[in-house]
């Protein structure tokens, strides 16, 4: 066991523009137990790298997502990190995500599969009226997640567009004031708080109605509870996978040879988006810090009682010691246990949607574009939590 006093190097590692996994990371990746870290607001920090220790900092009830709320915890922006749900522990957490579960089983998200299918061919048919060169985020790879998550919470389809800069302003890492970032936040709940009242009025079939009669008769959360989860499906419901839609696209761009593959053999197709979730590394940098309960060691280096760790899951899922090959991507590898949807009790509770949707997205757009290319420079998100394309013109 190692402890040590060394100096905490600047952090995040990647840079916005692309989706290579940054040198410093390959480098961390060599070398035994935990590094320093300090991002640009809060405490210094550990940083897990390799697989086996991110699995662990994710999986030990002796690290808590609650306790960051007592700390000045480790962050990209100068705003509140509160995340509702994402900052809770066991039971508080179990209990709402209960409530939730259930509507993001596989099986109950299969169900879905038909209409999403459909969707995405009714946005290539208007890609195509449209003509070359089209905008992949604005016209298919944002509208597919949105429709869907906004469907199932009832959102109304003319109200799709507003959320989209709360949204950027809850992922931003810009120099958002906290005061701006508060203000994001409250136009957001009052949003949602409206939405709530009107399904009070007007109940439908959906899984905000579910939520409101969990709260109203059977006394399961509180009010607050109900908007803020309401607002944490509606924001993590669509912009991670909008944007891995687009990374992955951009991806076998890059590696014709695996995008030919998948073309010639669609069954391949479910396998290599959990290829391409090891392969690509979404976020910038990796957030929401763990906290120590009590000392404990990861991967050599002792964690003292109250000090954070961060995980790079991006680096994890290239880890040498995990995946053989790790920096190839092979969208033939079979029984990927990647980190992309996290582990433990924070597991994505949306993954079984965000793999239907990335599925059909990709296997539509291989199946009627064989041509695509891509028809000018990509402009990439910046001074976001996630990376990926912000503008994507195609041709086909």
């Amino acid at each position: 066991m190692t402890v040590t006093a060394e100096q905490p190097v600047p952090y995040p590692f990647n840079e916005p523009e692309g989706l290579s996994l940054a040198d410093a990371y390959q480098a961390a990746l060599e070398e035994p137990g935990l590094i320093r870290v300090r991002l640009a607001y809060g405490e210094p920090a550990w940083l897990a790298t390799r697989y086996a220790d991110a699995r662990l900092v994710l999986g030990d009830r002796r690290f808590s997502r609650a306790e960051a709320l007592r700390h000045d915890a480790p962050r990209h922006s100068e705003g509140s990190q509160d995340s509702g749900i994402l900052s809770m522990d066991p039971p508080g957490h179990t209990r709402l995500r209960r409530l939730v579960a259930k509507a993001f089983t596989v099986h109950q998200v299969e169900k879905l599969r038909p209409a999403v299918r459909d969707l995405a061919h009714r946005l290539l048919d208007g890609m195509e009226a449209m003509g070359q060169p089209a905008d992949l985020v604005e016209h298919y790879a944002l509208p597919i997640p949105v429709a869907v998550i906004c469907r199932m919470l009832g959102v109304p389809e003319e109200d799709h567009p507003r959320f989209r800069a709360w949204s950027d302003a809850a992922l931003s890492t810009s120099s958002l004031t906290a005061a701006e970032f508060e203000r994001n936040r409250r136009e957001l709940r009052a949003y949602m708080t409206g939405l709530v009242a009107d399904h009070r009025r007007n109940p439908r079939p959906d899984l905000m109605t579910g939520l409101i009669e969990a709260r109203d008769t059977g006394d399961r959360l509180s009010e607050g509870e109900l908007v803020d989860l309401c607002d944490a499906i509606l924001l993590a419901g669509h912009e991670s996978t909008a944007t891995q839609i687009a990374n992955f696209v951009h991806t076998l761009l890059d590696h014709p040879e695996q995008m030919e593959i998948l073309r010639k053999s669609p069954e391949l197709l479910h396998g290599a988006v959990e290829e391409l979730m090891r392969f690509v590394p979404l976020s910038s940098g990796a957030n929401f810090p763990r906290y120590a309960t009590e000392d404990v060691e990861v991967g050599g280096t002792l964690v003292r009682a109250g000090e954070p760790v961060l995980v790079a899951i991006g680096a994890a899922n290239r880890d040498a010691l995990k995946f053989a090959d790790p920096g190839r991507l092979d969208v033939t590898r079979t029984g990927v246990q990647h980190l992309g949807f996290g582990h433990g009790v924070h597991h994505c509770l949306g993954a079984p949607l965000a793999r239907l949707e990335l599925q059909e997205a990709l296997g539509a757009l291989l199946e009627r574009f064989p041509g695509l290319r891509l028809a000018d420079d990509v402009r990439w998100k910046d001074q976001m939590l996630v990376r990926g394309p912000r503008e994507m013109p195609v041709g086909w």
